[in-house]
Order: C-alpha cells, then sequence, then structure tokens
C-alpha cells in the first residue's frame, strides 16, 4: 500500500510501522477517493446510484454498525467493573436492547439476532470497535479537504509517511483532524446526509 511505501521510504525501521488506527483512516480514505473519482465520472444514472448506496453502506457498516458495538463492548465491561458476572444471557439480552435502540421501531427482529455477538471475534480481543467508526469520520473528513484544495495532498502524504515517529493523535494533526474535537464527526455525518439527499433524488 502506499501508506507502507511512505512509512518505510520516511521512517528508520524502528518508526516505519503504524498503529491500527492510523492504517483504518489511511485505507478508508483511499477507498473515499477512489469512489468519488467514480462517481465523477459516471454518467449513468443506475451506476451513479449504485455508488451511492455502496457509500451509504460504509457509513452504515462502519459508523453506525461499529459504534453499536462499541456500546455492546463498553456496557459489559461495566458490568464486569461493576462486579457483576457475565452469562450468556445477560449479554443476550444487552446485545438485543442496543439492537432495538440503534434500528428503531420500524423493523422486524429475528430472535436469533440476540446471539449475534457470540460471532463476532473483535469482542474477543481488547476495547477495539470504536476505532473503526472514528478512523472512518477521520477518513471522511480529510478526503472533503483534498477534493476541496487539491494542495492538501501534500499533507496527506506527510500524514502516510509518519509510521509510528508520533501518536496517532499527533499524526492526524497533520491532515487538520483534531479527534479530541467533534468536528470530525460532524463533517461526516454531514457528508452522509448529502449522500442520502442525492440518492433520494435518484431514485
Amino acid at each position: 500500500s502506499m501508506h507502507s511505501y511512505y512509512s518505510d521510504k520516511t521512517q528508520p525501521f524502528v518508526y516505519s510501522d503504524y498503529k491500527i488506527f492510523v492504517a483504518e483512516v489511511a485505507s478508508t480514505c483511499n477507498e473515499i477517493l477512489l469512489l468519488k473519482y467514480m462517481l465523477s465520472k459516471t454518467t449513468d444514472k443506475n451506476e451513479r446510484a449504485y455508488l451511492l448506496n455502496h457509500y451509504m453502506d460504509m457509513f452504515k457498516g462502519t459508523l453506525f454498525r461499529q459504534t453499536q458495538f462499541a456500546e455492546f463492548e463498553l456496557t459489559t465491561n461495566k458490568v464486569v467493573e461493576n462486579g457483576q458476572p457475565l452469562t450468556a444471557e445477560s449479554l443476550c439480552k444487552t446485545y438485543d436492547d442496543i439492537n432495538r435502540k440503534y434500528y428503531g421501531d420500524n423493523v422486524e427482529y429475528d430472535e436469533e439476532i440476540s446471539y449475534e455477538w457470540e460471532r463476532i471475534p473483535h469482542f474477543y480481543y481488547n476495547f477495539y470497535v470504536y476505532q473503526y467508526a472514528t478512523s472512518f469520520c477521520a477518513s471522511v473528513a480529510i478526503a472533503e479537504k483534498i477534493l476541496s484544495d487539491p494542495s492538501f495532498v501534500s499533507k496527506y502524504i506527510d500524514f502516510l509517511s509518519g509510521g509510528c515517529s508520533a501518536s496517532p493523535i499527533d499524526l492526524l494533526k497533520k491532515v487538520d483532524v483534531n479527534v479530541e474535537n467533534p468536528e470530525y464527526i460532524n463533517t461526516a455525518l454531514k457528508v452522509m446526509d448529502e449522500v442520502m439527499d442525492e440518492f433520494e433524488k435518484l431514485i
């Protein structure tokens, strides 16, 4: 990948690797840039609708669903921190409650959805999935900056070249993303609204 290329080229070996969070930002930002390029070139209505639908799926799967998963992780960790046991029954109920919270009353639920937590491997690792949602929002914000100002590419390459020479928070500041401020999340949500509006007009 270009991320590895720039990091290896710029950093000494000891700093050439990068954190998973930074890797997620780079990979999804490049996906978004490719998607935006394809949208700018297509003249076919059906193809445009397909691409917009794919972008909405990225928001749904990476932003909302991973936030849902992170809430499940946080809730179950708090149970343990409060000295309470985790049981299959309590985990199923917690997962079902959160699922209904996120999808609302207009969705028909299968009873089996409460068991879905069992098959998600990330839940057996350390607290991790929130990084998918936050990195995706950062990616959207960076892609928007690049598309509105081509000179911003140099900042993006500087970010890709950072390896692990600084913390992920400091590396993202190179591309004007402050993850301690919700502005980048608001930017992503605004873009999602725009994509949904355009998709609705097409269909």
